[in-house]
This record gives structure tokens, sequence and C-alpha cells, in this order.
């Protein structure tokens, strides 16, 4: 085949560093767009960021004492030749990167000072100038070993009350089975079973009640038998409950429970009260859990006018072009690497910009289509798909999944993701469309008012539902009930 050389002219697509960063920045969440400022800020010394994140934060002196001077104040001018330099009006645009070190020695005067004043105003006082500090939270194992060493025992007993605290899990049960323990104890120990079995009673005799237990229904007897204030008959009662009926307790089997215990209503009653006291998780308590808190990139507020969609100024960061470097680039003292520097910089301001806007355009979308949410909750939420905004805003769909994703918006309902105001709908009987938000809203609302000894169906829902006109099959009801996390009818039914 005889080669040649060939001319074609063709179009393509192709997505710019700017675009590639603009549409990484939309589809960030608040934490993660910080995390990804602070990272540009380490590499780029063009750009440099205007609002502290540690603004806010508590200040201590050299003393310990707490500084509450504000950390921009300054110091008042010292004598010496530096005074005047200290007392000169704040640094213009031009010279803030000059700044730097005189700001630095202004933060050490306030630091002098203020630690002077502490420790002259509250030397008649024990700890009001002193921060108050969290103290490190006990484990559960923590907890155990205290009253161990708290405990009369002797070395071997110990040992043996500490080799059981080791196999007991987070939830304070026993994850490992005595006959396991005992079979890798070193021979030349002779270590008895029995004596195993002493360790876990003086280790199930601790605080927390129920210890050590090896299942939920011996945790549970524990707890039964320290029960303080209980009937001998009741206590009896609820003790052969767990012990050997707790599957008919669970699933709520009263009438088996009453005809294997031969007892009525009101006895049953006093030994679901009973039992409701008992934890089956004791050592959950000594769990260092914490709390993940959501910031809200959008606030909805009421106005005269209907509601006022405004952006939360707390998760906007403040960026700017440092204007020393960009005077040295203009004057050309930089080398070329600054210029592309100066670039991204640029363009990481032009597209946080663009960000914020989108948002705040989508946000104002939804919220005018989901008045009546705003106004009456869930049960009002109307049909929303992304395709409504998209057209609406002229963005295309993808965009408005990347704006929705993980961006929270503060309404006087409770803070929703903008996701939420997204649903399918239910057809109605007048031709209609319902959202499956507010459907969900009216299980959660029937269920709320049900009769606990007589609770509603899920055919029964569907059918009260398909009164006000929804015409909505079982098996969704049952859907929407375990998406809201609502137990079946079984296991709603008291006595």
């Amino acid at each position: 085949m005889k080669q040649s050389l060939q001319l074609r002219t063709s179009q393509h697509l192709a997505l710019t560093p700017q675009l590639q960063q603009s549409i990484r920045l939309l589809q960030l969440s608040t934490l993660e767009l910080h995390q990804e400022i602070e990272q540009i800020l380490g590499d780029n010394p063009l750009l440099e960021r205007l609002d502290d994140p540690l603004d806010r934060s508590v200040r201590l002196l050299a003393d310990g004492a707490i500084n509450n001077a504000p950390p921009s104040a300054e110091a008042p001018p010292a004598p010496g030749p530096q005074a005047e330099g200290d007392a000169a009006p704040a640094p213009t645009a031009e010279g803030e990167a000059f700044e730097g070190g005189a700001d630095g020695e202004r933060g050490d005067a306030d630091w002098s000072e203020g630690g002077g004043s502490g420790s002259s105003g509250g030397g008649g006082e024990d700890e009001d100038g002193r921060p108050q500090l969290e103290a490190c939270a006990i484990t559960l194992r923590e907890h155990l070993m205290e009253q161990v060493r708290e405990a009369t025992l002797s070395a071997r007993d110990r040992a043996l009350a500490e080799l059981v605290i080791d196999a007991i899990d987070d939830n304070g049960y026993l994850e490992e089975p005595l006959d396991e323990i005992h079979a890798r104890m070193p021979e030349e120990l002779e270590i008895e079973i029995e004596e195993l079995r002493c360790a876990l009673a003086l280790v199930q005799s601790m605080d927390p009640v129920g210890v050590g237990a090896r299942s939920a229904a011996e945790c549970l007897a524990l707890q039964i038998r320290r029960m303080p204030g209980v009937a001998m008959v009741t206590r009896r009662m609820a003790l052969t409950i767990v012990e050997g009926y707790l599957g008919w307790f669970a699933q709520r089997e009263y009438s088996k429970l009453k005809k294997a215990l031969d007892c009525d209503d009101e006895d049953l009653r006093e030994v679901q009260a009973v039992v409701r006291q008992c934890n089956p998780h004791p050592g959950a308590a000594f769990a260092a859990n914490v709390s993940d808190y959501v910031v809200p990139d959008v606030i909805v507020r009421p106005a005269k006018s209907g509601w006022a969609v405004t952006l939360n100024p707390d998760v906007m960061p403040r960026l700017r072009v440092n204007s020393l470097y960009a005077s040295l680039l203009k004057q050309g003292k930089s080398e070329a690497q600054m210029g592309a520097q100066l670039q991204e910089a640029k363009w990481l301001i032009k597209n946080m910009r663009q960000r914020f806007d989108t948002i705040l355009r989508v946000a104002e979308a939804i919220v005018e289509r989901q008045r009546n949410f705003f106004s009456h909750g869930a049960v009002a939420m109307r049909p929303l798909v992304l395709r409504e905004i998209a057209d609406t805003l002229g963005l295309h769909e993808s965009t408005i999944s990347r704006v929705t994703t993980q961006k929270y918006m503060l309404t006087p309902h409770g803070m929703f993701e903008l996701k939420y105001f997204f649903g399918s709908h239910v057809a109605t009987e007048a031709g209609g469309e319902a959202s499956s938000t507010a459907i969900r809203a009216l299980i959660a609302q029937l269920t709320g008012a049900e009769d606990p000894r007589n609770p509603l169906s899920d055919s029964k829902i569907a059918e009260m539902l398909g009164e006000q006109g929804m015409v909505i099959a079982r098996r969704t009801v049952a859907k929407y009930r375990e998406a809201l996390k609502i137990p079946p009818v079984s296991l709603r039914k008291s006595l």
C-alpha cells in the first residue's frame, strides 16, 4: 500500500485547565473546598486569604489567661525609634506583604502587655483568668481497670480479671468465650476454667451494670437483677421473659407471652416497663463519638415579598492576588513561573465567584418552585426534577447535579441538602401529581397519630392516602415507611 500525507479538519470538545478547575470546585463540599484552598495557598505565593479561619478561636497569654483583645488590635505606640512606625496607619494593599514582620512585633507587644495585666489583675483570684480545658474521655477498659485496682484481690485474681476485661468489646460484651480464653492460656500456669468464671462474675458485678455479658439476654438479666424498686413477682417474670422468650418479646407477640406466663395485660405492661429501663449496650456510654456538624451554604429567611435567599458568608473564603508580587510582575522583575502562578490565582478567584453565584442561582430557583414547602412544610412539597431547574437557568443537568450534591440549605423547617427538594411524582385521581417527599411526610403523620394498640397497616395507609386522591400501592407505602425508618405494624403495637 502506498503511503501518503493527508490534512483533515475536525472539531472536538477540549476541557481547558480553567474549565476543569471550575467543574471540580463546583462539585466540592464546603469542607473539601476549604481543604482545596489551603493546599492551593501553600503552593501559590501570589494568592492570599483575607479571612483567617482562626480569628474567632481562643488565644492564650503567656501565663495561660485568655487574651480578650481582638487578634487585629494594634498595640499602643512604644517609645523609641519604632514608635513612629507602630503608630502609622494600616498598610496599603501594595505594602501589606512587607508588614508581616511589623504585625508580628505588634502581636508580641500585645502578648507581653496582656500577660502583665493578667498577672497583676489575677493575683487575688484562683482560676478566673484560666481557661477551663476539657478532660480526656475515659474508656470502658480504663473504667473497669480502675475498679479492679480498688478491689481487694490477690495478684492472680487481679490478673485474671484484667484478662477478662481485655476480651470485652466497646459495647460491654465478652467477645471471646471462656473456653477459648482458657484454651490459649499456658499450661504451666495451671489455670482452671472455674477461676475464669469467678473472674467473669467479678467483672459482671462492676459498673456499668450489664458489662461482661455474653449475650443480650444475659446483659438484660444482669441489669434486672440489680434494678432497685421492682416487685419480686415482676422481677421474676421479667427474668423469665429475657432468658426464655426474648424473641417473642422483641416481636411483640403479647398473646403468646400471656399464655406462656399465665398473666394479664397489666402484669405484662409492668414487665415491659422494667425491660425498657435496661440498656442493651452498657459500654456505649464510654465510646468517644464525635458529632459531625453541617454548615449551610445557603440561608433562606422570610421576607416581606416572600422568601429571601442569601449565601452564608461564613463559608465564602475571601481571596485576592498579592499586590507586591503583582507589581513585581508588571515591572518585569520576576520569573516566568510567577506569571503562570498569577494566572492560576486569577482563575481560582474567578471560579470561586462563579461557584457561589451558581449555587445562589440554583437555590433561588428551588425556593421559587417550592414556596409551599417553606410556608407549610414537607406535606406541601411539589414534584421537581433536575431538568426543570436546568432549563430555567440555561445550564446542563450535570451542572445542577454537581451544585445540589453536598450543598445544604438552612430553612425555617431545618437543614436540608439541596437534593432533598427534588423527588419523583405520584399520580393523583384528579390528574395531578404529588411529590414522593410529601407522601413520606403524610405517612409519618399518619403513623405518628395512630392508636398504639391498633396501629395502621401498609394497606390501611395506602387506602387512607387513596381517600385523599393519591394513587399509591401497598408496596410503595412499605418502601417509603422503611425509608423513614418506621417499624412495621407488628413492632409498633403496644399493650
